[in-house]
C-alpha cells in the first residue's frame, strides 16, 4: 500500500473561516478521498496558526488572554470538518506542546548548519502579511499590495535571522531540475523569477518584551520565534518529527495547497529551511487563487465576505463542494456571486444529477424485478490522469459529461417504452443506466461523497431516492 501526504496551510485564527480557505481544504480533501479510493495510505493534515503579532494584538484587543482567544478560534475551524464533510487525519495547533519542540528542535538543526545568527537591522514589516517587505513589494504610497489597508511599520531591533541567501542557487536548481514541482507552471516561473533577483536573509525571530506570543528561542528567552518559522514546521511536526521516524520517513516529503500569498512562503523560505536542518524537500507546491466577490476583493467593509458555513445551511454541503471543485478555477482567480452558485445549483446539481439518478431509478424500481449487480472496475484513465494531476475541473467535467451521455441515452432509447414492446432488451438497457449511474457516482465520491452514498444505497437497494437537490425557485 502506498504512503501519500496531503497538507493545507494552516489559517490564521484571527477571523472566521472564510470562503477562500474553504476551497483550499475542500480541494485537498478530494485528493485525499481520491487516493484513499485508489488504495492509498492517506495522511491529511490541517490545523491552525496561532503565534505571531496579529493574533497577540487581536486578544489584546478583546481583552482575552491570547490562549483563551485561540482555544475559542480553533473550535471554529476544527468545526468545518462536519460543514464541510471533510475527512482529514490530523489537525495541528502550533499551541500544541510537541509542536513547540518540534520547531525548537528543527532550530537547533539550522543553528547547527551555521543559518542562524544575530544582528541589528531596519526593516518595512506588513503586519498582515507578517512578512518584511522590499521596495518592489509596496505601492506608490509605501503600502503593501496584499494589505493596502493596513501601514506599513518600520522594526529596528537586534533580532536572529536565517541565512536564506545561502541556498539562492540550491533553490534555483531545484525549481529547474523539477519542473513540477510548483504548480501552476505560472507561479513556477514567478517564484524562479523572485529567487533569481537574490535573496535576503530573513529575521526568524522577535524580542519577547515586545511581542511575547510564541515560541523561545532554544537558549535564548527574551527572544520568541518569528510566526512563519513556527507555523512551516507542522508540516512535519504533525508526522511526529522528530521523535517519531518510521512515520516521518513513510509519508515525508508530502503534497501542500497554499493560496497564491504563500507562494514564497512554501515553495522558497520553507524550502531552503528544510535544506538547512538537512530534511527532504517537500513532494510538490499546489497553489490556488482568490476568490472574488462581484469582480471585488472580499473585505468587511464592503460587505461582500461569503461565509461557507451561511452557504452549507442553505444549500447543502454537497453543493458547496460542486461549485468550488467545478466552478473555480483550479489555479487562477475565480468570482463568487450567489446568482452563478445558484444557476450552477439548479442546472447541474437540481436538473441534471438529480434528475439523471432519479429517472434511472425510477425506471429500475419499476422494470426491474431486482437490484443490479455492479462490478468496481478501475477508474477511468481520463478521470485518473486528471486528479493525478491535481485537475479537479477536468475530473468534475468528465462526470458530467458521462451523464449527459447517459440522459441522451435514454432520450434515444426510450426504455420506459421499449420495455413494453421488447422486455429482455428494455430491461437490457435499464441494467446499462443503473451501471452508469454507478460509475458516476463512485467517480463523484470524492467531491460529493454524501451524495455519492445516497445513490450507491438507492442502487443497492433498486428504488428512486428522495430528492437530491431541491430546485431553488427566483
Amino acid at each position: 500500500m502506498a504512503k501519500f501526504y496531503i497538507t493545507t496551510t494552516l489559517p490564521y485564527v484571527n477571523a472566521a473561516p472564510h470562503i477562500g480557505f474553504a476551497l483550499e481544504i475542500v480541494q485537498a480533501d478530494i485528493i485525499a478521498r481520491y487516493r484513499k479510493l485508489v488504495g492509498d495510505e492517506v495522511i491529511f493534515n490541517t490545523g491552525t496558526d496561532e503565534h505571531g503579532i496579529k493574533i497577540y494584538r487581536k486578544a489584546l484587543e478583546e481583552k482575552k488572554d491570547p490562549q483563551e482567544y485561540v482555544d475559542e478560534y480553533a473550535k471554529k475551524f476544527a468545526s468545518l470538518k462536519e460543514v464541510l464533510n471533510l475527512s482529514y487525519t490530523n489537525f495541528i495547533r502550533t499551541t500544541d506542546e510537541h509542536h513547540k519542540k518540534a520547531v525548537e528542535a528543527f532550530w537547533e538543526k539550522c543553528f547547527e548548519a551555521g543559518d542562524i545568527y544575530k544582528k541589528l537591522y531596519p526593516v518595512k514589516y506588513c503586519v498582515g502579511c507578517e512578512l518584511e517587505k522590499t521596495a518592489s513589494e509596496l505601492d506608490g504610497d509605501g503600502r503593501c499590495l496584499i494589505h493596502p489597508h493596513l501601514e506599513i511599520e518600520t522594526i529596528e531591533e537586534e533580532n536572529y535571522f536565517f541565512r536564506w541567501s545561502k541556498y539562492q542557487n540550491e533553490l534555483l536548481k531545484l525549481y529547474e531540475t523539477r519542473p513540477d514541482f510548483v504548480v501552476p507552471e505560472t507561479r513556477l516561473h514567478e517564484i524562479k523569477n523572485f529567487v533569481a533577483r537574490g535573496l535576503e536573509d530573513f529575521s526568524i525571530s522577535r524580542r519577547k518584551e515586545k511581542m511575547p506570543w510564541g515560541i523561545a528561542v532554544p537558549g535564548d528567552p527574551e527572544h520568541v520565534m518569528y510566526v512563519w518559522f513556527d507555523a512551516l514546521v507542522n508540516y512535519i511536526s504533525t508526522l511526529g518529527w522528530p521523535e517519531d521516524e518510521k512515520t516521518f520517513n513513510d509519508f515525508w516529503p508530502g503534497v501542500q495547497l497554499a493560496g497564491k500569498d504563500n507562494l514564497r512562503q512554501q515553495s522558497a523560505m520553507w524550502q531552503a529551511m528544510l535544506m538547512s536542518a538537512g530534511l527532504p524537500i517537500s513532494k510538490q507546491i499546489l497553489i490556488h487563487g482568490f476568490i472574488t466577490s462581484g469582480g471585488e476583493k472580499m473585505s468587511k467593509s464592503l460587505g461582500n465576505v461569503i461565509d461557507p458555513v451561511e452557504l452549507v445551511e442553505k444549500y447543502g454541503t454537497d453543493a458547496l463542494r460542486y461549485f468550488l471543485a467545478r466552478h473555480i478555477h483550479p489555479h487562477e482567480d475565480s468570482d463568487f456571486t450567489i446568482e452563478r452558485f445558484e444557476d450552477a445549483y439548479n442546472g447541474n446539481l437540481a436538473n441534471g444529477l438529480g434528475n439523471f439518478a432519479a429517472r434511472v431509478m425510477q425506471l429500475a424500481q419499476t422494470y426491474l424485478p431486482e437490484s443490479v449487480r455492479v462490478e468496481e472496475e478501475k477508474f477511468p484513465v481520463t478521470y485518473s490522469e486528471a486528479l493525478d494531476n491535481y485537475d479537479y475541473e477536468s475530473a468534475i467535467n468528465y462526470i458530467f459529461q458521462r451523464i449527459g451521455a447517459a440522459d441522451l441515452k435514454i432520450t434515444e432509447t426510450e426504455p420506459f417504452k421499449l420495455v413494453k414492446t421488447d422486455p429482455e432488451k428494455g430491461k437490457k438497457i435499464i441494467s446499462e443506466l443503473v451501471g452508469e449511474l454507478y460509475l458516476v457516482v463512485r467517480l463523484l465520491n470524492p467531491f460529493m461523497p454524501e451524495t455519492s452514498e445516497k445513490i450507491k444505497k438507492a442502487v443497492a437497494e433498486n428504488k428512486k431516492p428522495e430528492t437530491l437537490f431541491q430546485r431553488i425557485e427566483r
